[in-house]
């Protein structure tokens, strides 16, 4: 009998058992898993046995080896002993070294966070995301700013990894959250905010901007992106969101830039708000921000040389003739170039992106150039003579015919268009050579200062569409039903 009664017959056919397995468990007073004894034999020989020793020392000296170039390596030393398939056995026995012998592994240490202490940001590439500007790809990146503690989180649009674009979306994520926290975080941003000669040194205007907002500053070591595992984890999460909100719209095409930061503007709030509560007990222990926001801008002196260009962040821009010479201020934004002088704004450029590049308008030069036409056909910049394909096909249709006067006659309609209007200009182009008709800065002067209605660049006419053809298509039976 067991201990509820039951017979022994019962209860053996109550556990799925014979009453003799039953009775030898009953016997020994213990459990069918507890009798088990644990696998701890090998069913066949290591074929790995003889070598293991110098196996060993090879992972000894090179841990990082591979269980499948160890493998090449044995058969090479002993031909047609080894083979492919033992490399399961190889692998899970260097497995077992590494994890009972091998060097001590690298580890992480959970942090905790404290409401308004740190906030991390880093640059982002979204590329990679297919968004598309009128059917454009839009190659951008994106400043990204995050509170560890809440993980609140704000961006900016930007090119370049620069101190500007950082200046820019630091303060604007800053203005946004009312509030500045004890320290701000990046990473090896040698380029932005620490310099070239000393990673350990801030720039002086990294460090002004952090006297601004009273904040200190501190760096992760380089290649080491768990040391700001939330901004990095963020930046996973955040292109993941934004992914899965253009498949929702179902494109990923927007009408304008605009629209674009409208669209992160309303994801960013979405994802903000599932974090208030934590976010509240952060904005608590923030501290006040200052006055006003410190210029998003890089100041600096050049001197316009003989070419009327003037260096920039090793890039050459384009100013006025009239400045040759002349000693200007240059402000550097994140996306735009403004040139000073006499402390007044005399010009304002799209900034380059990169190093080595350089942007020539050919307003601030032609006045001289159309004086010197001998010195157009070796122009360092003289692609940048023609402001679109038009011009060009003007230039080299000149060119044939008229040979080195063509030059001349080019850069009296280039003038033209820089003292009239370019567009004016462009068509006159186009109705001049559409008709088959001679080019020349007469002839176009002619057609600009006419004003009369040009024909637009093409004419598309569509005949009425008769649908009895469509009936014709069918036999006289379907067309009757």
């Amino acid at each position: 009998m067991t201990k509820d009664g039951k017979t022994l017959e019962t209860a053996a056919a109550v556990s799925g058992m014979c009453e003799n397995t039953a009775r030898k468990y009953l016997c020994m007073g213990q459990l069918p898993s507890e009798c088990r004894r644990p696998h701890t034999w090998r069913t066949r020989k290591d074929p790995f046995e003889d070598e293991w020793p110098r196996v060993e020392e090879m992972l000894k000296v090179n841990p990082g080896l591979e269980g499948t170039s160890i493998l090449e390596y044995l058969e090479r030393e002993n031909s047609g002993k080894y083979c492919e398939g033992q490399v399961r056995t190889l692998q899970r026995r260097i497995k077992h070294w590494r994890a009972t012998k091998g060097p001590a592994k690298e580890v992480f240490f959970e942090q905790k966070h404290t409401p308004g202490k740190s906030c991390q940001s880093d640059f982002t590439h979204m590329t990679d995301l297919g968004v598309t500007i009128r059917g454009e790809l839009f190659q951008h990146l994106l400043y990204h700013f995050v509170l560890p503690y809440s993980n609140w989180e704000s961006g900016a649009i930007c090119f370049s990894e620069n101190f500007e674009s950082l200046s820019y979306g630091l303060q604007k994520a800053l203005w946004e959250l009312g509030g500045v926290p004890e320290e701000h975080v990046t990473d090896q941003l040698t380029a932005a905010v620490h310099k070239i000669k000393s990673r350990e040194e801030f720039t002086e205007s990294y460090q002004r901007l952090l006297r601004h907002y009273g904040m200190a500053g501190r760096y992760t070591n380089a290649n080491k992106a768990h040391e700001k595992g939330d901004i990095e984890q963020r930046h996973h999460r955040l292109k993941r969101a934004v992914d899965q909100e253009l498949m929702l719209c179902g494109s990923r095409d927007f009408e304008s830039r605009q629209e674009y930061e409208i669209f992160l503007k309303m994801l960013f709030a979405r994802l903000d708000s599932n974090r208030r509560e934590r976010f509240q007990e952060e904005t608590r222990e923030l501290k006040p921000l200052p006055v006003g926001r410190l210029d998003d801008y890089k100041q600096m002196r050049a001197k316009v040389g003989p070419g009327s260009t003037i260096h920039v962040q090793h890039n050459v821009y384009s100013v006025h003739s009239r400045l040759r010479k002349e000693w200007v201020d240059v402000r550097l934004y994140a996306e735009h170039v403004e040139v000073w002088y006499g402390q007044r704004k005399v010009d304002e450029m799209p900034r380059l992106k990169g190093e080595r590049k350089h942007r020539i308008e050919y307003r601030h030069i032609i006045d001289w150039l159309v004086r010197k036409p001998g010195a157009f056909e070796n122009y360092r910049y003289r692609e940048e003579m023609f402001p679109s394909t038009r011009f060009r096909m003007a230039y080299d249709f000149l060119r044939s015919r008229l040979n080195s006067r063509g030059t001349k006659e080019y850069l009296e309609i280039l003038y033209l268009a820089a003292r009239v209007t370019e567009s004016g200009v462009e068509e006159a182009l186009r109705t001049l050579m559409d008709a088959g008709q001679p080019i020349s800065c007469e002839e176009i002067q002619k057609l600009v200062e006419s004003r009369r209605a040009i024909p637009p660049i093409t004419e598309v006419r569509i005949d009425k569409l008769d649908l009895g053809d469509y009936d014709r298509l069918l036999s006289p039976e379907e067309v009757k039903a």
